[in-house]
């Protein structure tokens, strides 16, 4: 049995990658048993409650040697800790290839996409199989998260042309008003605690000799977050403490407006996102402007940063 799971502190395409790559698996004849590696975050759980589909079981270890496919990441540092003990399979994602290695040949898909979704669907087409329509939702929902309703630089056309695919086999007709319902479940944060709050949609990263946490909260309610500032400035220095973290970022995007506001927590971070994005700091706040991308916009920039 191949265990299929994305990266750690899911999102709505972690989670979902997961369950469809799993059943197109076991449709293909390699049984597979998707799984989550962290708490679902509130827009998920809207979108598993609106299909009717529990959440894949919490997965926290395997045995060495255990078959996995992983999905939507493929860097030891957002995947379960023994990695490099397991036996990677599959690999299909819409990431940079990171530090991946494995102990025999597997089968690896990369696309640069928006989504991990849009290439599930590729590969449905490919492997000559229908749609079902529970899937269907899934990649849907997936495809409009991860892309913003496509205001993310990181979307293609190949993720509006599978978002219009596959709405019609959804069940959903108006497609900007159930991408408006999952940013509303997304941004209705209510009394999270700040440690979680920062760790909702989070990533750690390696640049140069540091290692960064890069947090980001997607909302249509940027306010709220920023009237829980001095909270999530505690958290993220506790976290960048007990973690012996080089720096941590939390970027507040404000969907609607494709704003980004990024809270930081020392002169440390102040003097990197002022070298590396032309951004000062005032109130433990840097506007970086329209950069709402962390795979396509902020990580890039980081990098190329600690490279000079």
């Amino acid at each position: 049995m191949i265990s299929v799971f994305g990266h750690l502190n899911p999102d709505t395409d972690a989670v979902t990658a997961a369950l469809v790559y799993a059943h197109l698996l076991s449709r293909t004849g390699t049984p597979a048993t998707a799984y989550r590696l962290g708490d679902l975050n509130l827009e998920t759980a809207y979108v598993l409650r609106e299909v009717g589909l529990d959440a894949p079981e919490l997965l926290s270890s395997l045995a060495a040697g255990s078959p996995v496919a992983l999905v939507d990441h493929n860097e030891s540092a957002q995947s379960l800790p023994n990695l490099i003990d397991l036996d990677v399979r599959y690999v299909v994602d819409h990431h940079k290839l990171g530090d991946l290695t494995t102990s025999q040949p597997a089968l690896l898909r990369f696309e640069p996409l928006g989504c991990t979704a849009t290439l599930l669907l590729k590969l449905h087409r490919e492997a000559g199989l229908s749609i079902e329509p529970v899937d269907a939702r899934l990649m849907l929902s997936a495809v409009l998260s991860d892309t913003l309703h496509f205001r993310s630089p990181t979307t293609t056309d190949a993720d509006r042309d599978a978002a219009a695919f596959l709405a019609p086999i959804a069940g959903i007709d108006d497609v900007a008003g159930y991408a408006m319902q999952m940013f509303a479940a997304k941004s209705n944060l209510g009394d999270i605690a700040a440690d979680k709050l920062l760790k909702m949609d989070y990533k750690v990263f390696p640049f140069g000799t540091q290692t960064w946490g890069l947090g980001v909260v997607e909302t249509t309610n940027p306010a709220y977050v920023f009237g829980r500032q001095s909270e999530l400035l505690s958290a993220m220095q506790a976290e960048k403490a007990a973690a012996g973290l080089g720096g941590i970022l939390l970027s507040v995007v404000d969907i609607l407006n494709e704003t980004n506001r990024t809270l930081i927590v020392s002169e440390h971070e102040a003097e990197v996102v002022r070298a590396a994005f032309g951004a000062g700091t005032q109130d433990n706040v840097a506007d970086l402007g329209h950069l709402i991308s962390r795979k396509k916009q902020i990580v890039p920039a980081l990098e190329a940063h600690f490279a000079d």
